[in-house]
């Protein structure tokens, strides 16, 4: 396969830590350029990342007519309008999550959605242990699945830090507490009929920095998470079904260096001793999400019949219910 021609706008921390070194790994991908509001950032950048080419706006870099595809790593509040902005200049785009502020905002995009291959990156979506969780689940090893639980923290209170700024999209339920929604969706495989909201607000930073809530999928099947951007580090995800049940250790920053475990309990023995643990191989689930969304591109998948902004606007009429419900104080209907 051609490799395919990329550019990434911004320096975020995700990008040059994660996605880029990724991208640079893989033989399907071709990185040219890095783009920044500031020049020397993105010179900086470029040179220690070995990227061909930097550009002082992110106008620059859409412009350059060799980038086939983005990834678009921007603060919350950016990722629309520079997803469109892409779009408008015939860029495939690779979007961060949360791809939009509400499910209005994502259905903006529609139209451009019809021309170009457009996606919310969920790197787990590509891990092993995600694909396999699900397989078991598929497969009745767990029986019927009833019951999703996620927690997902860390500590982070830097005021000058995006994620602690309410006015750009900051806080826990849009930064981790997307992942949480796409647990349920994706290991359901179905879409919450219900959702309702617990959320605690940081007094001086105005962001959500403890949200708990719980998901009616029907069917007796919920989703119940925690998530907090003010709590010890920790991240688990358990699937309970009526004869047995799935546990991923560590299912959101897993490590390209180190091997993942998944346990599958199918006996229930209070003991532990109906455990069994499996060892998935090594992988950059970031490479692996790159590598997906080049493929589509270079097999010539229809933008149009592409479930990328659909499942977009999905998760996003969960959040928006979810916020909703911190309003009223009661359930709330998933649009």
């Amino acid at each position: 396969m051609k490799p395919v021609v990329w550019g990434v706008l911004s320096t975020a921390k995700i990008g040059l830590e994660h996605v880029i070194p990724a991208m640079l790994s893989s033989p399907l991908v071709e990185l040219r350029a890095i783009a920044s509001r500031s020049l020397p950032a993105a010179q900086a950048a470029a040179q220690s990342l070995g990227i061909a080419q930097a550009y002082g706006s992110y106008e620059a870099l859409l412009a350059d007519p060799a980038i086939e595809a983005v990834y678009n790593p921007l603060p919350n509040h950016l990722h629309v309008p520079l997803t469109l902005a892409a779009a408008a200049a015939g860029k495939h785009v690779l979007c961060e999550k949360p791809f939009a502020l509400n499910a209005e905002e994502a259905l903006s995009v529609k139209d451009a959605a019809s021309r170009v291959l457009i996606e919310e990156a969920f790197m787990v979506r590509h891990h092993p242990q995600w694909l396999r969780a699900r397989e078991l689940v598929r497969a009745g090893r767990i029986g019927t699945p009833r019951a999703v639980q996620v927690f997902f923290s860390y500590f982070n209170e830097d005021p000058s830090n995006v994620r602690n700024q309410p006015g750009i999209g900051g806080g826990a339920l849009y930064d981790i507490g997307c992942y949480a929604v796409l647990a349920g969706r994706y290991l359901f495989e179905a879409e919450p009929l219900r959702a309702i909201s617990l959320v605690d607000r940081d007094p001086v930073l105005g962001t959500d920095r403890l949200t708990s809530a719980l998901l009616d999928f029907g069917g007796t099947r919920q989703l119940s998470f925690t998530v907090s951007t003010q709590s010890v580090p920790f991240q688990r995800v358990q699937v309970v079904g009526t004869t047995g049940r799935i546990e991923l250790f560590v299912p959101f920053n897993a490590a390209r260096d180190a091997q993942m475990r998944l346990a599958l309990d199918e006996g229930g023995q209070r003991d532990g001793s109906s455990v069994t643990v499996e060892t998935l191989p090594l992988a950059d689930q970031y490479r692996l999400e790159v590598e997906a969304f080049s493929r589509r591109l270079r097999e010539g998948a229809d933008p149009g019949a592409s479930n990328g902004l659909n499942d977009a606007v999905a998760q996003a009429r969960v959040i928006d219910a979810l916020w909703q419900s911190e309003r009223s104080g009661r359930w709330e209907p998933v649009a």
